[in-house]
């Protein structure tokens, strides 16, 4: 790895890509940008990361605006969790350091929500500190580079790439650190074939070189995830609909339609909703989390009452003021074709 330093160096600074947060080196927009693209692909940062700076410029924009507000500008990008984090990071940056973000890796890893793989990316990039930021695309590059047959999901062995890397990081770490992560998102690419023939370091690659390069890292067989039911109450009274946030778990605090553990009748429907006027079966969707699946089902209600246990939303105030996860947004499409 130590002879591709300069070659990773110069491919980068030829090949990178121009990207809104790479404009400059200011650590407020590598940060949201780092914290945006953790699950999420590049392309569909972009429009997120640009809507983000346009409402909120500075760190104190970000540490006065309102949780609600801030889900909202989030929606779509999931993972709320993050935008939460990015809020509670943003005031103790306005208490603790006076606006200021800090500049030293500790300080940095110690802000809610950031990790040891963004803190070194945020410290290399914008402070010049020699300092890691592995992910999966740079463990990819490195055990290809090397032909080495490691579970790349080990921490442990995770930790180990760092500290290997650091020892060859150069002056410009955060150039560096940007183009191995480049060259894995790029080239190194980790499902089908990598474009070997267009890599910088394929006279280097020892798995390139063995024809292995298909074969390394080795492929991890994923846990299965656990599968849910769940019935949807799509309520309507007047013109408004029924929402609730979310008491726990998964998306806790977010917006989403009421609904029930397991799949119901229209009988059992009738027993667990009060006031019903009509009554039709909506539609199904699957929505896929990291570890969980849930089966959703609905009917769409029009009841004669308006149940004080939720909040009422009219189809405009719900698209325009609220935050609701992707995994409900089928639904909302669905009223609206009911509506009409």
């Amino acid at each position: 790895m130590k002879n591709c330093v300069e070659i990773i160096l110069n491919w980068y600074r030829e090949n990178k890509r121009d990207l809104p947060w790479r404009k400059d080196i200011d650590p407020y927009h590598v940060w949201i940008s780092e914290i945006m693209l953790q699950q999420t692909r590049i392309d569909a940062v972009i429009d997120y990361y640009e809507k983000f700076m346009n409402r909120l410029p500075s760190i104190k924009d970000l540490s006065e605006i309102s949780e609600d507000e801030l889900l909202k500008l989030w929606e779509g990008l999931g993972y709320y969790s993050r935008a939460r984090n990015l809020k509670k990071a943003a005031v103790l940056i306005m208490e603790k350091y006076h606006g200021v973000f800090p500049n030293t890796y500790d300080e940095i890893l110690s802000l809610p929500g950031i990790g040891e793989y963004t803190a070194g990316a945020i410290a290399s990039i914008c402070f010049q500190l020699k300092e890691v930021a592995v992910d999966g695309n740079v463990m990819r590059v490195y055990s290809r580079v090397q032909d080495l047959d490691i579970d790349v999901s080990d921490l442990k062995v995770k930790k180990k790439v760092g500290e290997e890397i650091k020892k060859i990081l150069p002056e410009e770490s955060g150039e560096f650190n940007q183009g191995i992560m480049e060259l894995g998102e790029v080239i190194c690419l980790p499902n089908g074939e990598p474009k070997c023939e267009l890599c910088p370091l394929k006279s280097r690659c020892m798995a390139f070189l063995n024809k292995r390069q298909t074969l390394i890292p080795r492929k991890i067989k994923k846990m299965e995830k656990l599968e849910e039911e769940y019935t949807l109450f799509l309520m309507k009274y007047n013109n408004k609909y029924a929402l609730r946030k979310r008491d726990g778990g998964l998306l806790k605090n977010m917006w989403e339609f009421p609904n029930k553990e397991g799949f119901y009748t229209y009988d059992e429907v009738k027993e667990i909703i009060p006031n019903i006027k009509t009554i039709q079966l909506g539609i199904t969707n699957t929505h896929i989390f990291t570890h969980k699946k849930w089966f959703m089902n609905s009917y769409y209600l029009e009841v004669s009452k308006m149940d004080l246990n939720y909040s009422w939303f009219t189809i405009e105030e719900i698209e325009n003021n609220l935050a609701l996860p992707s995994a409900f947004t089928p639904f909302l499409e669905y009223i609206k074709k009911c509506q009409n």
